[in-house]
């Protein structure tokens, strides 16, 4: 179990960091190529339409390989995307698209692997662990934000810093994905073919009958509001504070990289918030630090401000996303097509997200067009109840050795 924690927690991290490079270089990759907002939406639109695309067979292909070699190939196929971007950075926009497809495709069914090994691991536990996972998830891109300030202020070109963190995710994930635990290594449950303890695979029957529950797709559309809201703030915070408050390109990045580290505190102490006060107060409430944070950071006067806002923005978007994958996995038995569901949904955010934000500032300007994440943080905090664990759900451990090692991490 450490083994397989510590495990989860990197992976979690490395697809963050690989992202989040991505990430840090679009201001760079804008002026280069030419683009406005619009063309610059429809650019980063490519990387979501690959997990989309890929999202909906993801719970069929982590219930049928496991989320191990799930992890293992989708880590290599998302470093070659990386390495794509990094050589056609210097050709065009289409071999950008095409590396960004690639990666998009593969980092949605590494997600979903992932988060599934991450509810397993979470309910071996005993307790609330899922946000921490998430939290490796922003320390990973918080540490490519600060590298990729490092990089901007000495000059690195966009193609020497993606490649060698497109070789660096291809080489290291899969490594690390050999300690994850089996799928099915859930304690109490019904016995499967596997044996007392073990679970039968969820076949692609349960995939598709996962879009007809409506509490799945209630959680889904609360994912999508949280993931709007933070994917909107990676993509397009560091754009915003150099438009509006006309500063040096690492300064905006360093905007980020406070949105980020914030989301990264709050994810890795949220845990316990949500232990004593449950999953429905908390989520609300930070819905409401987001809208304040937002609305600093758009209307604030001063880079200062700026700052602020970034740092209410990243607390409040924290533990949304990891939130409705624990509810989407609390029956275990079908957690990887719940699973597969409620993060399909919630990355069409990032599908609409990056051209909607692109329109409306093509229309107005960055900073305005981040209003719309008030009006996602509202829908959230209206929905909020369908987060709350059924009361027959009860992560509870195996033994009293198990409850040690959670205790020790």
């Amino acid at each position: 179990m450490a083994a397989a924690t510590r495990a989860t927690y990197v992976v979690f991290a490395g697809a963050g960091f690989g992202f989040a490079s991505w990430a840090s270089r679009i201001p760079q990759v804008k002026g280069h190529l030419g683009l406005d907002p619009s063309q610059l939406g429809l650019v980063l639109l490519s990387l979501a339409a690959g997990s989309v695309l890929s999202l909906p067979l993801a719970g069929p292909i982590v219930a049928r390989f496991g989320s191990r070699r799930t992890v293992m190939a989708t880590g290599v196929l998302g470093g070659a995307g990386l390495v794509v971007v990094a050589v056609g950075y210097q050709i065009g926009v289409a071999p950008v698209v095409a590396g960004l497809v690639c990666w998009g495709v593969a980092s949605g069914t590494w997600d979903v692997a992932m988060n599934v090994q991450g509810a397993v691991v979470e309910r071996l536990l005993g307790r609330s662990i899922m946000p921490r996972f998430h939290a490796g998830f922003s320390l990973g891109t918080f540490a490519a934000a600060i590298s990729g300030a490092a990089m901007v202020a000495l000059g690195v070109s966009v193609t020497v810093h993606l490649a060698v963190v497109g070789v660096l995710v291809a080489v290291v994930v899969p490594i690390l994905a050999r300690d994850f635990v089996a799928d099915t290594a859930l304690p109490g449950q019904a016995t499967g073919a596997g044996g007392p303890g073990e679970l039968e695979p969820t076949s692609a029957r349960d995939s598709l009958g996962a879009w007809r529950e409506p509490r799945t797709l209630l959680i889904g559309l609360f994912t999508l509001a949280f993931a709007f809201t933070e994917g909107t703030g990676n993509d397009w915070i560091s754009l915003a504070t150099i438009d509006r408050h006309h500063v040096a390109p690492a300064l905006g990045t360093l905007v980020l990289a406070v949105f980020l580290g914030a989301m990264t505190t709050a994810r890795w102490f949220g845990p316990a918030a949500l232990d004593r006060y449950g999953r429905v107060p908390v989520v609300r409430c930070l819905a409401v630090l987001a809208v304040t944070g937002s609305v600093l950071f758009v209307f604030g006067p001063g880079i200062g401000l700026a700052f602020v806002g970034a740092l209410l923005w990243g607390s409040g978007t924290s533990l949304g996303f990891p939130v409705g994958i624990s509810a989407g996995a609390d029956d275990p038995a079908f957690a990887a097509a719940r699973v597969g569901v409620v993060t399909t949904i919630g990355y069409c955010a990032f599908l609409g997200g990056p051209p909607l934000i692109g329109f409306l500032a093509q229309r107005s300007s960055v900073p305005h067009a981040l209003v719309a994440v008030i009006v996602a943080m509202l829908v959230a905090g209206a929905i909020a109840a369908c987060v709350r664990p059924p009361r027959s759900t009860g992560a509870t451990a195996s033994s009293a050795a198990v409850e040690q090692t959670s205790n020790s991490l």
